[in-house]
């Protein structure tokens, strides 16, 4: 990666080691100015370092602010929706690259295949689902990307104390703790999973996951240590 440089006086970010990543969000914006204003910042952030957005296609709530942050900001656009959502979720002009896809599980395959990383704004069950799954394929082997949580305001310490308290009871391992990162603002989040690196566990039912979801769409590049070279 690329050191930072300096532009009129303030700090560019550094390139990414990241083409692509896929952001979980709320089709509602919330009842606070700051849960949109850290959709922009993020956008804004994924712009500074080129990296392309990949989302689940609204153009309504958080999604739509940072797809057209992201957009405004010259980066690329990728979003992914099942054909019975888009009369609810998209209203309006949607920017970027629509994929239409034939249902839930297809749409998130074709997300996780199409990114490097995965973060999570705030949002509802669809956002928690969405977040929790791909923890838990981490968790298994399935895939070694990075995930985060944008804790804006502090909107998932309540998750974050879930978590802790499944480890202190024995459901999680206190190493599987550590498998995604949080920051509360979009810099800190992204330089986190800059920085991320997979600890590597034996799994005994790992491979034959992979194999499994491979089956129903969710190819070899989600596979520990295959992630795919990315050209910059």
């Amino acid at each position: 990666m690329e050191a930072a440089a300096t532009k009129n006086g303030g700090a560019v970010a550094a390139r990414s080691r990241f083409r692509r990543v896929c952001v979980f969000c709320g089709s509602s914006s919330g009842n606070r100015s700051s849960y949109r204003d850290a959709a922009v910042e993020l956008g804004k952030e994924l712009v500074a370092r080129k990296v392309d957005l990949v989302y689940g296609g609204g153009s309504l709530g958080l999604m739509g602010e940072v797809s057209e942050a992201v957009h405004k900001g010259g980066g690329h656009v990728i979003g992914v929706i099942p054909t019975s959502l888009m009369g609810k979720e998209i209203t309006g002009e949607t920017v970027g690259e629509v994929r239409a896809v034939a249902g839930m599980h297809q749409r998130k395959a074709e997300m996780a295949r199409s990114s490097d990383a995965f973060i999570a704004l705030p949002g509802g069950y669809g956002t928690l689902e969405e977040l929790l799954e791909v923890i838990a394929w981490a968790q298994l082997g399935i895939h070694s990307k990075p995930v985060g949580l944008l804790n804006v305001d502090g909107y998932y310490n309540l998750l974050l104390a879930f978590i802790d308290k499944a480890v202190d009871d024995g459901f999680i391992k206190p190493a599987q703790r550590h498998i995604f990162v949080s920051a509360p603002d979009a810099r800190g989040l992204v330089q986190k999973l800059e920085e991320f690196e997979a600890a590597q566990e034996d799994d005994p039912a790992a491979p034959k996951l992979a194999w499994e979801m491979e089956q129903v769409g969710y190819n070899a590049s989600l596979a520990p240590g295959r992630d795919r070279a990315l050209d910059r």
